[in-house]
């Protein structure tokens, strides 16, 4: 496995990095911190990376996108795989103060990682196919009162993989929606843990199961699957009264 990691030095996406890196993957690591992308390099090859180079890449700037995939390129000489779990999070009560907080999550989590994803579709494509793998969230899944901005990203977001899925699974690449619910990382940190928390490492074998088996759509922990199913069936005046 020859891997494009955006978001690999932190949370869910390291140890998901890490549990590719036992396997023996080759990994260009994506990101801002290039100190930071250098630790993580050598912690991955310390856990049995092939290979792990960095490159500059800000989520922020799509400018950088296409330098970032010929970096690479160059790196790895070709790769299969790209995998995204880079994003921002904030609390409703949060981003509701902040306008311009709110504007950065909205463009990062919907609009810039559309365009990343859509460099890397190209870059698959020509090279026959292959396997995206990008973060979205079980708060995309139905209108909740906790998260509506947050929310709203990530329904865009698993609107346009499940789309890419349909139109583009034939030709080589396969999609995997990744939707995780409540984990115990930094993003979360300093809010109440509901039942079926989940731990990064756990996630992490999860997700690379269903990459490996190419299943376009994977709940994690699993447990979610169960609890999104029941969410949605609930009526509107119901959703109107509860917190969650």
């Amino acid at each position: 496995m020859k891997v494009v990691f955006l978001g690999a030095t932190k949370g869910m996406g390291r140890a998901l990095a890490r549990a590719m890196a036992v396997k023996g993957a080759e990994i260009v690591l994506l990101g801002r911190d290039q100190e930071d992308l250098q630790r993580s390099a050598a912690d991955l090859e310390a856990h049995g990376a092939r290979r792990a180079a960095v490159a500059p890449c800000d989520l922020l700037d799509p400018e950088s996108f296409a330098p970032a995939f010929a970096a690479a390129q160059e790196a790895l000489g070709h790769f299969d795989t790209v995998v995204v779990t880079a994003g921002l999070f904030g609390t409703q009560e949060e981003l509701e103060a902040d306008r311009e907080r709110t504007r950065q999550l909205l463009t990062a989590n919907l609009t810039n990682t559309i365009l990343f994803c859509e460099e890397a579709r190209q870059h698959l494509l020509a090279a026959g196919g292959g396997t995206l793998c990008v973060f979205s969230s079980v708060a995309g899944d139905r209108a909740r009162k906790p998260v509506i901005l947050y929310g709203a990203s990530k329904a865009g977001l698993s609107y346009y993989l499940n789309g890419l899925d349909h139109r583009y699974r034939t030709q080589g690449l396969k999609t995997v929606l990744v939707k995780p619910g409540f984990v115990k990382t930094g993003m979360t940190a300093g809010l109440q843990p509901p039942p079926f928390a989940g731990e990064p490492d756990d996630v992490a074998q999860t997700v690379l199961r269903a990459i490996e088996k190419g299943k376009p759509v994977v709940y994690a922990p699993p447990v979610w699957g169960l609890v999104m199913g029941v969410i949605r069936l609930l009526p509107r005046f119901v959703m109107r009264r509860i917190g969650f």
